[in-house]
C-alpha cells in the first residue's frame, strides 16, 4: 500500500516543523525566553524553564541543528576510523575489544553533543577528506601513519595513542602496553611458568611494539629465551593457528604457559590446548588480551587482561571536549591502567 489521502489517492501533505515561535506562542511566553529555557541560559525561574520545555516537548519542537551549527562554527561530527585495519577497514567491528572501543567512544561523544562518523583508514583525501569533522579519532595507528600525517597537515585535531606525545594538534590517550606484559608475565611465574610462549600480531602500533620490548626484557631479567609467534592476520582463525604452531613441542620445548596478546575467542583457544594434548590449567597456563565476555563462562574460566576501552573512549572524549569546547591548545595525553583478571586458567592446582 501506498501513502495517500482520501482525496484521489493524493500524498497527505508533510507535516509543518514546529517552530520557535510556534513554542513560545503555545507556553505564553517570549522566543528569547524558550530560547533560553531550552539552551539552559537566561535568568529564568524554574518554573518558567519546565514551562517552555514541556511545551517544547509536547508538540514535538527539535532545534534547527544547522543554525546552530553555523553560530557554534562547528558539525559537531567526531571521525572514527582503525589505523591497523587499513587493508580490511570494516572488519575491526569484528574484535570485542574494537567493537567495545568503537561503541563507549561514540555513546560517550554522543552524550557530549557530538556524533562519531565510522572511516575507513584508506586515503584520507579520497574518501573523506569532504566530510565537514571537527575532529578525528584514530585507534591503533600504524607507525608513520599517513592518515595522522594527513590530518595534523589539515589542520585537524587528533585523538589517538602515545605516538603523537608532543605534536601540535594531537592528543593521546594509551595504555601501559609493557606494565600489562610483565604484570601478566609476573603472575605467571608466581605460578611456576619457567617456559611461557608469546603469541602476538605482527603489527607496527606502538601498542604492539612495547609488547615486544617487555617481553624481551622480561626473558632476559628471568634468564629466559624468547619464545614468540607472530601472528600475520587479525582474526581467529589466523590467531588460533598461532596458538597451534606456539604449542608444539616435545620435552623441555613444550611450553607450560601462554600469554596471548592477538585478540581471539578464548574457547577456541581453550580447544586448539586440548587438541595438542594440554589440560588447562595442570600442564598449561593461559592469559589472553581480551574483552571477551566467554572467558567469564569457559571451562576453565580464562583469564584475561583487559585494555578497558571503555576507560580509554572515556578520557579520549575527555580531552576532545578540552579542545573543542574550551580552546585547549597544548599536546595532553593520558594513561588508563590496565586490568590483570586472574581466573582459573592460570592458577596452577594445588598438589
Amino acid at each position: 500500500m501506498t501513502e495517500a489521502s482520501g482525496r484521489g489517492g493524493q500524498p497527505s501533505p508533510p507535516t509543518p516543523r514546529v517552530r520557535l515561535v510556534d513554542v513560545a506562542r503555545e507556553a505564553g511566553l517570549s522566543k528569547t525566553t524558550v530560547s533560553a529555557a531550552l539552551n539552559g541560559t537566561g535568568r529564568l525561574s524554574p518554573e518558567v524553564r519546565e514551562k517552555a520545555r514541556e511545551t517544547a516537548r509536547r508538540m514535538g519542537y527539535r532545534p534547527n541543528a544547522t543554525a546552530r551549527q553555523l553560530r557554534a562554527g562547528r558539525a559537531r561530527l567526531i571521525g572514527y576510523v582503525v589505523g591497523e585495519f587499513a587493508a580490511t577497514p570494516w572488519t575491526f567491528l569484528e574484535s570485542p575489544y574494537f567493537a567495545r572501543l568503537t561503541g563507549a567512544t561514540a555513546a560517550t561523544a554522543l552524550r557530549r553533543g557530538y556524533a562519531v562518523v565510522l572511516l575507513p583508514a584508506g586515503s584520507l583525501q579520497s574518501e573523506w577528506a569532504d566530510l565537514s569533522l571537527d575532529a578525528v579519532v584514530v585507534a591503533d595507528p600504524v607507525a608513520d601513519d599517513p592518515v595522522v600525517e594527513g590530518l595534523l597537515a589539515a589542520g585537524i585535531p587528533v585523538f589517538t595513542d602515545r605516538s603523537v606525545e608532543g605534536l601540535p594538534g594531537a592528543y593521546w590517550v594509551d595504555v601501559d602496553a609493557g606494565g600489562a606484559v610483565r604484570e601478566a608475565l609476573d603472575h605467571l611465574w608466581q605460578q611456576g611458568s619457567r617456559r611461557p610462549v608469546l603469541v602476538v600480531p605482527d603489527s607496527t602500533t606502538r601498542f604492539h611494539t612495547e609488547v615486544d620490548a617487555a617481553h624481551r626484557e622480561w626473558c632476559a631479567a628471568h634468564d629466559l629465551p624468547e619464545r614468540a609467534v607472530r601472528v600475520a592476520e587479525a582474526g581467529n582463525g589466523p590467531v588460533v593457528q598461532g596458538v597451534e604452531t606456539a604449542l608444539t613441542g616435545e620435552g623441555r620445548d613444550r611450553p607450560d604457559a601462554l600469554l596471548v596478546v592477538a585478540e581471539a575467542s578464548p574457547p577456541l583457544v581453550l580447544e586448539a590446548a586440548r587438541r595438542h594434548g594440554y589440560e588447562v590449567p595442570d600442564d598449561l597456563l593461559v592469559v589472553l588480551v581480551s574483552e571477551d565476555a566467554t572467558a567469564l563462562h569457559t571451562q576453565p574460566p580464562v583469564t584475561t587482561l583487559s585494555l578497558r576501552p571503555e576507560a580509554v573512549a572515556e578520557a579520549g572524549v575527555e580531552h576532545l571536549v578540552a579542545v573543542l569546547e574550551h580552546g585547549r591548545r597544548e599536546p595532553a595525553g593520558t594513561l588508563v591502567p590496565t586490568r590483570l583478571d586472574v581466573r582459573a586458567s592460570s592458577v596452577r592446582p594445588r598438589a
